[in-house]
């Protein structure tokens, strides 16, 4: 049950899913109407549509009720009514559909329906009696075939529709639960000729009869125009010469409805029925009011919607106005849109622009480009018209808002890590301007910030090489100047002194970044210009200038130990080669005492050490080797005495390898674990070399880390018996 919009009077009352007009008790009275009057002027068709029950006890005597009334009426009910007019008030004017179960005749029951389209002044107030010809209606008496009172709700349509071959009649059109009760044309009498509007509206009354009297599910369809504005007072003027003005009515349809074209506007001089034939161009000379009937095309009910435009001609002038622009980056000029100069309110004016008051006089040399207009702090003139042709002269100075002020910076940043190249920058931290409130947009060129195009929006981290960037600087005003900003990326900053070191593996070192930074950072923890007692190994240090961190990596190397690649011993002497680590060398046997020749001369037979270091003195290498004893001389005579040369004793080196040439060099004999590395004077296993001069070579390689390799050769002197 929605009442949104509905007066209730009482005993009117909401129950459940119906409003009870009356309660089931005498002399009661209720109603319920529209808040606001429709007007059905212009209507070309209406509808209603509403469910109603009659019920209770009632008085038998009586009948058991009275009935109730629905309505459209200029002056609606406000208070109590005696039962005998169903509600409606003496001199009511309007529609009135009256569904009567009490016949004031006979006092008997019965379920009429009364229609009056005129004032309700019969006898008692009663819609029964009024028979004036062609506006009212009675119905037969329908308690047989659709009685009213009973438990059930009954359903009604009321249709109204404009009688075309006589419009100021309506057709009215009754169903009663589908059944059609009347169709025909009524004329209106009484106060309702030439009513213009009125209250939709039902209402009961109980006397000595009583009855419930309940309505719900109305409806009431009238396709109402919304009207944004009833009357709209525009400014007109008349023409001092003539003493007349026009002006185009149709203009002001917007300020009536939204979606002017959606509708029809017909326009009346107030008073007069015959519309205006050229309401776009209504010529007027004093004050005149007119009529704007609305209507929507579309409709297939009521259309409605009366607006007023009162024209009032008065005098026109327009005022003086300014104009203030933008000295943009200190141009000396700003861009001006003369249009939007304040020189009047009247809507639809046109304007012209003049340098000077002569010019405007003599109409010439009007300003081309009203709309962007460059120019410095001037005076120009203009004149106004009316769209009803009144002019008058108005000044437009133009004014320069001041220079927004901003100087040049620069920036710093520090390189990136990843490209030193590179630096990130917060723009926002340059300060060009002192400008209080001032808007700032960042830009890579100068014509980009002239044309704001490509704007830097990562302005807070601008990662970019050295360079400049260009700042538009705006004031509260929109106005704006440009300023540079030159970008500088900090290189990183080395130590010149700090270099990678080469040492003996068990040295240790210092590491000296050399003064000069604001501080250090070792990737020993220490904070000091240089580091002590450092070993080999990777170090960094984070070197400080300014703010800028530069992180430089030194190492320190083990320096690179020499190599005996091998040793020639021939006789007593003993020649060591070397390769690698940093000549030159230095050589010892003792690890003491130290020389610079490779050559050791008379050095005893056995196991013996040699030490080797290079330029950097770090630990001496040492290898082990073997001088075996030297037999010069061998008799192989069979007495047991220096028969055969053995080197047996060598059988435990690697590699170990025997061979006993002629002066010729040719190889007489290879000793070998099968001949256990002992040689007899002979060849070919059995056959003796003759008496002479013979050469021996023996080369193995050292049971060391480096497999050294040795080489001992000498002569012998063998002695066969002839």
């Amino acid at each position: 049950m929605n009442t949104t919009g509905w007066d209730l009077v009482s005993n009117a009352a909401v129950d459940t899913d119906f409003i009870r007009l009356t309660t089931d008790n005498g002399n009661l009275y209720g109603a319920v109407k529209l808040a606001t009057p429709i007007t059905l002027s212009y209507c070309d068709k209406w509808k209603v549509e509403f469910d109603f029950r009659i019920d209770g006890n009632g008085t038998a005597q009586f009948g058991r009720g009275d009935g109730f009334t629905f309505w459209y009426l200029a002056n609606p009910p406000t208070g109590f009514v005696s039962g005998g007019g169903l509600g409606i008030p003496g001199n009511a004017s309007g529609l009135m559909v009256g569904f009567d179960i009490f016949n004031n005749t006979t006092e008997g029951q019965m379920s009429k329906i009364h229609l009056l389209y005129g004032t309700n002044n019969t006898a008692g107030n009663n819609i029964e009696y009024n028979t004036t010809p062609g506006s009212t209606f009675h119905s037969p008496d329908l308690i047989s075939t659709q009685p009213f009172v009973g438990p059930t709700f009954k359903h009604v349509e009321v249709n109204g529709e404009t009688d075309l071959t006589n419009p100021t009649n309506w057709i009215i059109k009754i169903k009663l639960d589908g059944v059609l009760i009347v169709d025909q044309s009524f004329a209106p009498s009484g106060g309702a000729i030439g009513m213009s509007q009125g209250y939709f509206g039902f209402s009961a009354a109980t006397g000595g009869a009583s009855a419930r009297h309940s309505i719900k599910n109305v409806k009431v369809y009238v396709d109402k125009v919304p009207i944004l504005n009833a009357t709209v007072t525009p400014f007109v003027c008349t023409n001092p010469a003539t003493g007349t003005g026009t002006v185009d009515l149709t203009s002001f349809n917007s300020q009536f409805v939204n979606n002017p074209a959606n509708y029809l506007f017909t326009y009346y001089i107030l008073g007069s029925s015959t519309p205006i034939a050229n309401p776009a161009n209504f010529a007027y000379s004093g004050n005149t009011t007119i009529k704007v009937v609305i209507k929507d095309p579309t409709s297939t009910l009521c259309d409605n919607g009366d607006g007023v435009i009162q024209l009032n001609p008065t005098p026109f002038a327009a005022t003086d106005a300014s104009l203030t622009g933008c000295n943009n980056n200190n141009a000396g000029t700003a861009t001006f849109d003369l249009t939007t100069a304040a020189l009047t309110t009247v809507p639809g004016c046109t304007m012209e622009f003049y340098n000077t008051m002569a010019e405007l006089n003599a109409g010439i040399n009007q300003i081309p480009n009203p709309t962007a207009y460059a120019s410095g702090a001037a005076i120009l003139f203009a004149k106004v018209t009316t769209p009803q042709g009144c002019v008058s002269v108005a000044k437009v100075t133009l004014n320069l808002n001041p220079i927004v002020p901003v100087t040049d910076a620069n920036l710093r940043s520090c390189f990136l890590e990843t490209n030193p190249s590179l630096g990130t920058f917060n723009l926002s931290n340059a300060t060009v301007t002192t400008l209080t409130g001032a808007t700032k947009k960042y830009y890579p060129s100068l014509s980009d910030a002239v044309n704001g195009t490509n704007e830097i929006l990562s302005f807070l981290t601008y990662t970019a090489p050295s360079g400049v960037v260009y700042v538009k600087v705006f004031n509260a005003q929109g106005c704006y100047s440009i300023a540079k900003v030159t970008l500088t990326v900090l290189s990183p900053v080395y130590s010149s002194v700090l270099k990678d070191k080469i040492i003996c593996i068990e040295d240790k070192t210092t590491l000296d970044a050399g003064p000069g930074f604001n501080g250090y950072e070792w990737s020993t923890g220490a904070t000091t210009q240089s580091i002590t007692n450092v070993g080999v190994g990777t170090y960094w240090v984070k070197l400080k200038t300014g703010d800028c961190i530069t992180l430089q990596n030194v190492k320190v190397y083990a320096s690179e130990q020499p190599v005996v690649t091998n040793i020639d011993i021939s006789g007593n002497t003993v020649t060591v080669f070397v390769n690698g680590g940093t000549p030159p060398y230095q050589y010892s046997m003792d690890n003491i005492q130290w020389q610079d020749s490779n050559i050791f001369n008379n050095v005893p037979r056995g196991e013996t050490k040699i030490y080797v270091k290079d330029s950097y003195d770090c630990e001496p290498i040492q290898i082990n080797i073997t001088v075996p004893n030297l037999i010069n001389v061998i008799t192989p005579n069979g007495d047991g005495i220096n028969d055969a040369i053995d080197y047996s004793a060598l059988s435990n080196k690697k590699n170990l390898e025997i061979g006993i040439f002629d002066r010729y060099g040719y190889k007489l004999f290879q000793a070998d674990k099968s001949n256990r590395y002992v040689w007899d004077g002979t060849t070919n296993g059995s056959k003796k070399v003759p008496t002479g001069n013979y050469w021996y070579s023996i080369t193995w390689n050292e049971n060391n880390s480096k497999n050294t390799p040795i080489k001992f050769s000498g002569w012998i002197m063998v002695k066969n018996r002839e």
